[in-house]
């Protein structure tokens, strides 16, 4: 009988643990025909490795999936994180962020944008800093910030600031919108607001994100910035 394209397919992809159970001939035999059927059909071999890589994405979709279900206390339902949009809403969407972050800050404009136009979504924003010194000063200014009632404001101004973020820039935008700076700046370097940066980096890691932005929503995790058609397309899909 002459092999079908799926059974060569399945033979290829099949091929290592195949050969275990072989004698030296019948390995011989089965490679003879995979080449002989490479040679006369070379896509056979563009859609093993197709299917491998499918096989690979699922298997690491599955892996995602666990470990959003296992973190879901500190993902979704940690009181002390800061929320934007209805806080009492049917989606929650989590965002990593880093404040030096220039794709963190093109991607504000898109998330004010849809928590615009979707009032059924909480979005909880987790402080990520990754890129440096001045960013975890910022998470710090952030997190003290929101013992002042402040946090989202100052956020806001993070994210439209075009210089860097550095204590002058903080200690600015801060009196600006009215902070006691002088009680912000000995509350950013408590020991409770390192706690809980560790907490989001320790979760970033259980989380396997690995970059700013990074948003969680439903059972998957999106890196990188996003369109809105994108963001809405993936709230559509949960909703």
């Amino acid at each position: 009988m002459v092999p079908t394209r799926r059974a060569l397919l399945g033979a290829s992809l099949a091929l290592p643990a195949m050969a275990q159970g072989l004698t030296e001939a019948q390995r011989a035999e089965v490679l003879a025909l995979l080449r002989r059927a490479l040679a006369e059909d070379p896509s056979i071999l563009r859609d093993a490795l197709a299917a491998m890589d499918s096989a690979d994405q699922s298997a690491a979709a599955e892996t995602q999936r666990r470990a959003i279900r296992a973190q879901a206390d500190a993902l979704l339902r940690d009181a002390a994180d800061p929320v934007r949009g209805n806080a009492g809403g049917a989606i929650t969407i989590v965002e990593f962020f880093d404040a030096r972050c220039g794709y963190c800050r093109a991607m504000h404009a898109t998330l004010e944008e849809m928590l615009r136009r979707n009032r059924d979504v909480r979005l909880v924003l987790k402080d990520m800093p990754i890129l440096g010194p001045n960013s975890v000063l910022a998470s710090r200014a952030l997190l003290a910030a929101q013992r002042q009632g402040r946090y989202l404001p100052l956020h806001d101004a993070l994210m439209r600031l075009r210089e860097e973020v550095n204590e002058a820039a903080l200690r600015r935008e801060a009196e600006r919108l009215g902070l006691d700076w002088p009680r912000l700046r000995r509350e950013m370097d408590e020991p409770a607001i390192t706690r809980r940066i560790e907490a989001n980096l320790a979760l970033a890691r259980a989380l396997d994100i690995q970059g700013t932005p990074a948003l969680v929503i439903g059972d998957s995790i999106i890196p990188g910035a996003m369109e809105l058609a994108q963001l809405e397309a993936a709230i559509a899909a949960i909703r």
